[in-house]
């Protein structure tokens, strides 16, 4: 390991003269954690086509809720991947965890692309389908918080939040923008009949196959965690567990600062496009080029919002950004009839403050653990986070947008993010914010 990561673990503050980035390691890191979120995407994306392939029905909306009860399925693993998985990254490091965890996701990928229909198997078409999301909930779980803890002992000290949100900002949201573009350049080829028929197994296919270049890349990543940090090793697993019960104010900061982001994102990335298409009938392709453009504006967000927690502090960055959040869950009351301008409008819009707070809040979650518990309080409280509150909100607001409710969906997601912003403040005046306070 090199003296930059061991001075970060130290916490020896650098000068003001910004670091140059490691590209190599910054790409092996993000790389991976953004061909995870492209594959988890791909099957929110493709929720509304494949649905119709694993739970036949007469109602194309029932089908599409029964697709994305299986999106959500892949939420419950998380915070369990947490509890087995974390401890052990905390207490032997994470290059391995990080190599283990993109091949598993990779041959998910690979399996639903592959894997034979209702109309072929019967029921073990859905059994598959939901065993192979259940594994990317474990990896990605994992994926989450190790990707994260490598990322802030990797960078410079005192430029956490700028190369954290390059890694796990723009480099992971470049995933998911590629995923709505595949999936865009795709329905374009093969047309929209084609697309719901066959195509949608493509971008499952493509992802799968990437895996084998980003696991070349993470072998030559150098280790952080464990064993770089002198003194700081938790010796079991029991030890691991008290460090996170010192630091139950960050796991519950983390819990909601997760909330209100990812109910807000999944309303954005996978509720509003399925609601698009499975309601409203609009066009795939141009579902796929709008969601493909909100890609782009998290990817350009996440070069610079990290940078700007360096600058002026976290907790005044994230409490401005977050505040943005409130009105813009409420544009979506705006789309209440067929009409992709309308939904363009909305997304692209309201897109800027999703965009803000998905390529901060991995940074912000990052520095509510101290070190020698940070993937385990990290990943489990974003488990949880993420399986109560991001994986059910796209099942919501559909099933909203059907029983003409959608003004209470908009008020739970304000509400999440403002308990996000007090517990933040909170554990910040009683010393949990352990990086940027």
């Amino acid at each position: 390991m090199t003296s930059q990561t061991s001075t970060t673990v130290t916490g020896v503050k650098a000068g003001p003269t910004p670091a140059k980035i490691n590209k190599r390691n910054a790409i092996a890191l993000g790389g991976g954690m953004a061909l995870e979120w492209f594959d988890f995407t791909v099957y929110g994306l493709m929720a509304a086509l494949l649905g119709p392939h694993f739970f036949p029905g007469s109602d194309p909306v029932a089908s599409t809720l029964s697709a994305l009860m299986v999106f959500a399925i892949g939420f419950v693993a998380r915070p369990l991947a947490g509890i087995f998985i974390g401890p052990i990254a905390d207490r032997i490091g994470h290059k391995k965890i990080l190599v283990i965890s993109i091949a598993a996701i990779s041959a998910s990928s690979l399996l639903m692309g592959l894997l034979p229909t209702y109309d072929q198997i019967g029921v073990w078409a859905a059994v598959i389908l939901v065993c192979a999301r259940l594994i990317q909930g474990l990896s990605t779980g994992i994926e989450q918080a190790v990707g994260n803890s490598a990322a802030v002992e990797m960078a410079t000290p005192g430029q956490e939040g700028r190369f954290t949100t390059i890694v796990s900002g723009s480099i992971l949201q470049a995933g998911i923008m590629f995923a709505s573009l595949v999936s865009f350049i795709v329905s374009a080829w093969v047309g929209g009949d084609a697309m719901a028929e066959w195509g949608w197994r493509i971008p499952f296919l493509i992802g799968g196959l990437a895996g084998i270049f980003v696991i070349y890349l993470r072998r030559s990543l150098p280790e952080t965690g464990a064993n770089v940090r002198d003194g700081h090793t938790p010796s079991t697993t029991a030890d691991v567990w008290k460090n996170v019960w010192k630091s139950r104010l960050g796991f519950l900061a983390i819990l909601f600062v997760v909330a209100g982001t990812q109910s807000a994102n999944y309303a954005w990335t996978v509720g509003l496009p399925s609601v698009a298409r499975a309601a409203y009938k609009e066009d795939p392709t141009h579902i796929f080029a709008v969601t493909t453009l909100l890609g782009v504006l998290m990817v350009i967000t996440g070069i610079f919002v990290g940078a700007l927690c360096d600058k002026y502090g976290n907790s005044k960055v994230f409490t401005i950004v977050r505040f943005a959040l409130v009105p813009t869950v409420f544009l979506i009351l705006f789309y209440n009839e067929r009409g992709i301008w309308t939904f363009a409008a909305v997304m692209l819009i309201g897109g800027v403050a999703i965009a803000l707070n998905q390529t901060l809040f991995n940074f912000i979650i990052s520095t509510l653990m101290p070190p020698e518990c940070r993937t385990t309080g990290m990943a489990v409280a974003y488990g949880l986070g993420v399986a109560i509150f991001g994986g059910t909100s796209s099942y919501m607001l559909l099933w909203a947008q059907q029983h003409d409710f959608l003004w209470a969906f908009s008020v739970y997601a304000a509400v999440l993010s403002l308990i996000s912003i007090w517990l933040y403040r909170l554990a910040a005046r009683k010393g949990q914010v352990h990086i940027g306070n």
